[in-house]
């Protein structure tokens, strides 16, 4: 951990998360990276079997300076970080924004916010910290759910795998820019401009099981 040129707290620069394009949108603030983090409901998982690129979507939870991402006991990451060596991973996250559209094809893009993280991920075997883990897993999508549900139970955790990954080689990269036009190409007879993208959460739907009413930490949902 460093500190930024402003002085605020920074993950340290290293060649797997300096960008080579557009390196001015990176930045290793902590701030912004957790920003970043904690307002996505999936990453991506990278790693390597057998020679080869796997990448699979998941749920994950960030506390503090740590990534706990879910998985089953059975899966093949879970597999390969179970050992003391764990597993090398990528972490990415993604936020789009805004779809960018030009006067010409090539200058179209997306307004974005990412996140990636490089590191060795490990299974958590420690049962409180595995109670942390699964705890955030659940209050990450929505904060107070899980002091207000069953807890898992014995097969259910016999089931249920969490990968721990500490946050210290990670950047972040933003785009968020207006659609500008080569000079040559504003004259054209071309619309130009932003689409903005945004997630909406709707009003909460009861299960017809469901006799309690609607508990606070739901009212006036999303977070």
């Amino acid at each position: 951990m460093s500190a930024s040129p402003e002085g605020s707290p920074a993950y340290s620069r290293t060649p797997r998360t300096t960008p080579t394009r557009y390196r001015e949108r990176a930045t290793w603030e902590q701030e912004a990276i957790h920003a970043i983090l904690d307002s996505a409901y999936i990453c991506h998982l990278g790693f390597v079997v057998d020679g080869a690129p796997v990448v699979l979507p998941t749920i994950f939870a960030r506390v503090g300076s740590r990534l706990y991402v879910h998985g089953s006991t059975g899966s093949r990451p879970m597999r390969n970080a179970s050992g003391e060596q764990g597993m090398p991973v990528c972490v990415t996250v993604t936020q789009v924004d805004a779809l960018v559209l030009t006067k010409s094809a090539f200058n179209h893009s997306v307004n974005f916010r990412s996140v990636v993280a490089h590191g060795t991920a490990h299974q958590v075997t420690d049962p409180e910290e595995l109670d942390v883990a699964l705890a955030a897993l659940v209050d990450h999508a929505v904060p107070g759910r899980s002091a207000e549900v069953r807890p898992a139970n014995a097969k259910e955790l016999a089931a249920t795998a969490v990968l721990r990954l500490e946050l210290d080689e990670v950047s972040a990269k933003t785009r968020d820019d207006a659609a500008d036009d080569d000079p040559e190409d504003v004259g054209l007879p071309h619309w130009s401009g932003l689409i903005p993208v945004t997630t909406v959460h709707g009003t909460p739907e009861p299960h017809p099981g469901t006799t309690v009413p609607l508990p606070a930490h739901l009212r006036g949902y999303p977070r």
